[in-house]
């Protein structure tokens, strides 16, 4: 059965100042940033009073403040954005859907990357040199993957990609929210033109249908997650360039456009084959149903 096409729909008794001021989609996001940004000083502020930004006094004390820093605004900006503006009930975010969807992603996540990883390995061009059971993935899970699955979800998947496609269409959302996705990643360490066009492709474009045919921003956030931990502290692969410290301490090699070079295995053309499979197949799925969403104008 299709999900439900758009979550929210100006109401029909509207004044014309809230359809611009309020409902209209660029009010709905700049109202969302207005309310990210309160909220991250609003937090930051708090972690000022109480001292969290001082000498820290435990290994996880950074990480536990980058995970708070980045998820708290994002999902507080949400949900106000969601009761207070839209006036509705975030099924997108409903508890029901937190442990069946954020597990399916989890597994989804963990397995659409170790296909990328064997793959690399059959063609030579991934190693394990060394097993480092001291890696600190509580850190990098609170960092690498939910803290940006979470918060990046909901700000690519929750707000854009949602917010356009109720103006623009699925197809409009799709592209937009993919490009603003891939791109975001371009000032990372050993960012490339190409590395931020892959992520586009592989991961925006796959996260953006994903999010189209369920309706369930927990299987998104789950899959974003779980690569990023996989990728980093499972497989000891740089994260979209960041260092990883992994339990399995590897190396690649051969050329840049198969393994990724220093950006990590998403650079890597065999990241961006193995996900616009999973892309397409799901493309295949949206248009078979009819799920589509048109432009507002032709509704």
């Amino acid at each position: 059965m299709p999900q439900p096409a758009i979550a929210f729909s100006t109401p029909p008794r509207a004044a014309r100042w809230q359809r611009r001021l309020l409902f209209s989609p660029l009010a709905r996001m700049l109202i969302f940033t207005a309310l990210l940004f309160s909220a991250a000083f609003l937090l930051g502020f708090v972690a000022n009073m109480l001292g969290w930004h001082t000498q820290p006094t435990s290994p996880l004390q950074h990480p536990l403040g980058f995970f708070s820093g980045r998820v708290l605004p994002a999902v507080a900006a949400y949900l106000l954005l969601v009761r207070l503006v839209e006036r509705r009930h975030p099924a997108e975010l409903a508890l029901r859907k937190l442990l069946p969807d954020g597990a399916a992603g989890l597994l989804l996540g963990a397995g659409l990357f170790s296909v990328v990883v064997a793959t690399l390995y059959l063609l030579g061009c991934y190693h394990v040199t060394a097993f480092n059971p001291s890696a600190p993935w509580l850190a990098a899970l609170l960092v690498y993957g939910l803290g940006a699955g979470i918060s990046e979800e909901i700000l690519f998947r929750g707000v854009l990609y949602r917010i356009v496609e109720e103006g623009l269409g699925s197809w409009a959302a799709l592209l937009l929210s993919a490009l603003f996705f891939g791109f975001a990643h371009g000032a990372n360490p050993g960012a490339t033109a190409w590395s931020s066009a892959a992520i586009a492709i592989e991961a925006g474009l796959l996260f953006g249908l994903l999010y189209h045919l369920t309706r369930s921003l927990y299987l998104c956030m789950g899959v974003h997650a779980a690569w990023n931990f996989s990728q980093g502290t499972v497989y000891g692969i740089p994260v979209s360039g960041l260092k990883a410290d992994g339990w399995l301490v590897s190396t690649r090699s051969g050329p840049d456009w198969l393994s990724g070079g220093v950006f990590g295995a998403e650079a890597s053309v065999v990241a961006l084959l193995a996900c616009s499979l999973c892309t397409l197949g799901l493309l295949m799925v949206a248009v078979r149903r009819g799920t589509i969403v048109k432009p507002a104008w032709l509704r």
